[in-house]
């Protein structure tokens, strides 16, 4: 704890995510870099908060300190959910972002657009040395693009048209433009306001 700053160890190694939770958070929490020698987690849980759970414990046996981490899903209506907890090697172990835009495309081939809804979810989650979790999340609705559009964000964001937006995919938009409305902004913002009430609290 630095003042009334709350310091927390970032589960996440991926950069493009370590960006995006930095800019949501803000100056509300000090974000400790993942140690590097601190083996990537087998996500094997069905569900978004477990996969998130199992990184932050890594962390906090590895550190000793409050760990965050957070797992996001993108959930397509017409793939029965798919690829939900899977989203991030939808196209297999070790595929890329390319890969997996690739294969939503193809397996959404012929699907009208009115039938192309989908959500992202993210589950935020706090792990406490003593065992306590503070969690939240965030969803967007959506509908997938029948090609992609726009060159910034990463993972799914040329493909992800927000029904809170004006028609852009989320790669067509600026850095705050997407983090007013996407489901990591709303999931990280929602654990920033839980975090200073607790803070205020002690």
């Amino acid at each position: 704890m630095t003042g009334a700053q709350l310091e927390l160890v970032l589960a996440s190694a991926n950069p493009d995510k370590v960006a995006e939770i930095e800019t949501i958070f803000g100056s509300a929490v000090a974000l400790v870099p993942r140690p590097p020698d601190v083996p990537d987690v087998v996500e094997d849980e069905d569900t978004l908060e477990g996969n998130a759970r199992l990184k932050a414990v890594a962390l906090v046996e590895a550190t000793g300190i409050a760990s965050v981490a957070d797992d996001t899903g993108l959930f397509v209506d017409a793939l029965d959910g798919a690829p939900g907890v899977f989203t991030a090697r939808f196209a297999g172990e070790g595929a890329t972002y390319a890969d997996n835009v690739a294969k939503l495309l193809a397996d959404l081939a012929g699907v009208p657009a009115d039938r192309r809804t989908a959500r992202f979810r993210t589950v935020a989650l706090v792990r406490w040395p003593d065992g306590r979790e503070t969690t939240a999340e965030g969803v967007v609705e959506g509908i997938i693009a029948t090609e992609q559009r726009g060159a910034d964000g990463f993972g799914y964001d040329p493909l992800f048209v927000p029904d809170d937006g004006d028609g852009r995919t989320f790669a067509q938009m600026a850095t705050a433009e997407k983090h007013a409305i996407s489901h990591r902004g709303r999931a990280f913002r929602a654990l920033a306001d839980m975090l200073a009430d607790q803070t205020a609290r002690q």
